[in-house]
């Protein structure tokens, strides 16, 4: 009967208007060019659109920050960018998994601070790592500029996760959100 409850606690509306908020936030950081940072590299701008994926995996778990990964995906996939098609598996696919690599990297580090910023660099990896080595494995970049992408600008992307990251676990922390409370997330483990 518990895991019935439980089962039926996944898909609450809760859980729908939280990811469907910060797939929003991550749209709006697509549309308005706020998610992309100007950076020193060969790219010339780090990406910070993921973090909302990242945030709601850590603050809801890995329905929420799978569901904000969808959205963030299907964006991608509807408004094609650069040199990458518009390829589900390629622009969706690691998009959901930045969510529960998140999420269970965060659970690993015993939801702390640390695993708070661990949660952030796992889930930054996953987003360049899944992207552009799908794009390299299906054919559409060679694996010479994949890898000049990924260590160009992954270091970053894995700093500018980190610290924001950081920023907004303390900030919701502080606001003592349920999140945080100890019996509550127990359970969820």
């Amino acid at each position: 009967m518990k895991n019935k409850q439980k089962q039926r606690k996944t898909l609450s509306t809760r859980t729908i208007a939280i990811s469907g908020v910060l797939g929003a936030i991550t749209i709006m950081l697509s549309v308005t060019g706020l998610g992309m940072i100007p950076m020193p590299s060969l790219a010339g701008r780090a990406t910070i659109m993921h973090v909302p994926v990242i945030l709601g995996a850590i603050l809801e778990g890995p329905v929420v920050g799978a569901f904000t990964g969808f959205i963030f995906g299907l964006y991608s996939f509807m408004t094609p960018v650069g040199a990458i098609p518009a390829d589900p598996i390629v622009r969706i696919l690691p998009r959901i998994l930045i969510g529960i690599t998140s999420y269970y990297t965060y659970v690993l580090f015993r939801r702390s601070s640390l695993g708070a910023v661990m949660a952030a660099i796992v889930g930054t990896l996953t987003n360049t790592i899944g992207y552009l080595g799908l794009a390299t494995l299906i054919g559409y970049l060679p694996w010479a500029a994949s890898l000049t992408v990924m260590v160009t600008q992954t270091p970053f992307e894995l700093v500018l996760a980190a610290v924001l990251i950081l920023a907004l676990y303390k900030a919701f922390k502080r606001k003592a959100n349920p999140v945080f409370d100890d019996d509550e997330t127990q359970e969820d483990a």
